[in-house]
Order: structure tokens, then C-alpha cells, then sequence
């Protein structure tokens, strides 16, 4: 995410939250990654399907980071249709 969009997510103030913590989501989207999911108030409209690329090369983290890029701006076309 650094090197392909400046976003450090080590950075100070990255964390983990809590699921109380979530507002209340218009949209929710499971990315798969083979890690269930809690349930945040609404039920997940999509499952992405992601492989978790936790231990492998920056080249994996690169293929994933695309795929939600491209989700992403698909999702975001389809509500722009709305």
C-alpha cells in the first residue's frame, strides 16, 4: 500500500477496532481471505473472495491490493447507477 498508494499502514494511529467500534455500514463486504467474519449489524451484501496473501511475496499483496481496487471502483460504479 506504501509503495503503490503512500498509505503506510504501520504507521501510528493504524490499529484494529473493535466491532462495536463500526457505524452502523450502508454496504458490507466480506473479503474472504478464509477468515470468518463477525456479524456488524447488516448482512454482508458481497463476498469478495480474496486469497490472504499473509506470508507471501509483495508481488501477492500486489495482485490482491488490485483485485480490491478494481472491486472497489465496480462496487462504486454500480451504486453511481442507483
Amino acid at each position: 500500500m506504501k509503495e503503490l498508494y503512500n498509505i503506510d499502514m504501520e504507521a501510528d494511529g493504524q490499529f484494529s477496532r473493535l466491532v462495536s467500534d463500526i457505524p452502523n455500514p450502508d454496504i458490507a463486504i466480506s473479503m474472504g481471505c478464509n477468515v470468518e467474519c463477525p456479524f456488524i449489524g447488516r448482512p454482508f451484501d458481497d463476498n469478495w473472495g480474496l486469497e490472504d496473501p499473509t506470508g507471501k511475496s509483495d508481488e501477492e499483496f500486489k495482485i490482491v491490493i488490485e483485485k480490491i481496487r478494481k472491486d472497489i471502483l465496480k462496487l462504486k460504479n454500480g451504486l453511481d447507477k442507483r
